[in-house]
This record gives structure tokens, sequence and C-alpha cells, in this order.
């Protein structure tokens, strides 16, 4: 079994985790399927922990314990690596999404990253006071390529008022950013809707988030200063799921999120 790239379980404790599981597995003699057989979980899901793919969840732990009769150390290495930020979270996350079969996307600040023109996300970057804005312009534009890949995801987005209404840039690039979210929204696998400000306080007010789903398994990256939270235990991400729901309900239809880009548009002509 190949570990995925960058495991290193002396200085991440997910990885630590999931090396671990896989000793006591083998010292023990016992398959993935025997692993499989005691969280409930198919042994493809066994193998993802253990190569450090997709991280252990809470309640898995907790029946890995009981079974192995650990003490409970599994479920308290779990809840520990959960309060703790990951260096590799970034990275995982660009590849869920590069790779996910469904994405839901809830933006309250800025227009999210795979909708951004080149200018936008420069002018951005810039705003925010980032060393080596180019360098990050070139990869924001490279990831936005799983949106026309084949087969491509399906993708929901819902952006708060304030994304379409305050300028990033000049209004040059303000229009042209709406034009490619306009032209971006016609595309059959993709949505895009508004919350109008008219709405007042929402749930969606605590923060982005993005649901991305990989194979049925959904995992939430949110977004915060100085670097996101990766969430894959199952009991939150379904939280996040329901919160992603809230937010619809107080959004816009489709049609007349369409008529609020193309009159906001208009506005930065």
């Amino acid at each position: 079994m190949r570990y995925r790239a960058g495991f290193d379980p002396d200085k991440n404790l997910w990885d630590l985790i999931a090396f671990d599981l896989r000793r006591q597995r083998q010292e023990r003699d016992i398959s993935l399927n025997v692993v499989g057989d005691i969280i409930g979980r198919d042994r493809s899901l066994v193998a993802y922990v253990e190569n450090g793919t997709t991280k252990l969840q809470e309640k898995h732990a907790v029946k890995i314990d009981d079974a192995w009769r650990t003490g409970g150390l599994y479920s308290r290495l779990v809840r520990f690596a959960k309060l703790g930020h990951d260096v590799t979270w970034s990275a995982t996350h660009l590849e869920l999404e590069a790779n996910a079969d469904e994405l839901r996307i809830w933006e309250l600040s800025w227009m999210p990253g795979l909708l951004q023109t080149e200018d936008y996300a420069r002018a951005m970057f810039e705003a925010a006071g980032i060393e080596g804005a180019e360098e990050g312009v070139k990869a924001r534009l490279e990831r936005q390529q799983c949106l026309h890949r084949t087969p491509s995801p399906r993708v929901w987005v819902i952006i708060d008022e304030r994304v379409v209404t305050q300028p990033v840039g000049s209004a040059e690039i303000m229009r042209e950013q709406l034009v490619q979210v306009i032209e971006l929204a016609r595309l059959p696998h993709i949505s895009v809707r508004v919350v109008p400000q008219s709405v007042g306080a929402h749930v969606g007010r605590d923060g982005s988030f993005k649901i991305m789903t990989v194979a049925g398994t959904d995992t939430v990256y949110t977004l915060a200063p100085g670097g996101g939270r990766l969430i894959q235990d199952a009991t939150e991400t379904n939280s996040f799921r329901v919160w992603f729901d809230l937010v619809g309900d107080v959004a816009l239809p489709k049609d007349a999120s369409f008529d609020l880009l193309v009159e906001a548009m208009g506005r930065f002509s």
C-alpha cells in the first residue's frame, strides 16, 4: 500500500494515526475487510485512511477502540488532531476540489476563487497585501480547469450580494468579473445564486465554506485569515450540508439571481 504524497507521521498527527492504525492491524494479522466490518464501512475506506488520503472519523475511532481494547487511544488522538492546524490542509483541499464530483460553495466576502478572472484575483491579492501575488493568480487560474473537465462536476454557488456590488479593483475589472460569472452561470452544470442584503441576519453570516464531494464522501473547507480548516468528520460535514441548505433558503432563485448579476454588471459600465 502506498502512502499519499507528503505522508509524514513524524510531523503530522493525522498521518501518525494512519500509520499506527496500519501497524496495529498488521500486528493483529487482520485484513482491511475485517477493520471495515468493525467500523461498518468497506475495505476501500480503511485503505484510504491507512494511506493518509482520508482522515479517521471519530465515530469509527470509537468502534476500533472498543474492538481492540485500546483504552480510547484512537478517539483521543482524533479529537486532539481536530483541534490543531494541519499544514497539509491547503494541499488536500486543492486535490479534493480538482477531483470533486460535486461542489457546494458559500462565499460571504469575495468572488469564489473558481469563478475569478485574472485581474480580479490580482486585485484581491494586492488588496490583501499578499507577497507573490502573480504566483497566486497563476495557481488560481489553473485551479479553474476543474470546472471544464469531463465529466463536469456539479457546482452550486451561493454568494452574498456585497460580493457582487462592492468594487474590487476598478469598475472595468468588476464588469469583466461579472461578465465571466454570468457566462459560467449559463452552463448547465453550474448554478449561481445570490443572497440579497435585505434578508438581514442568517446562518451564512458566520463565514464562507466549501463542501467537496468525492466518491460520495463530503469534505468541508472553511475559510479563515491565515489559512483554512479541512473537515472530514461525517457529523460535522452533515452540519455544513444543513447550513448550506439554510443559506439557500434565503437566496434568490436562479433567474432572479441572474437578473441581479446583469443589473450589477450594468452599474460598472
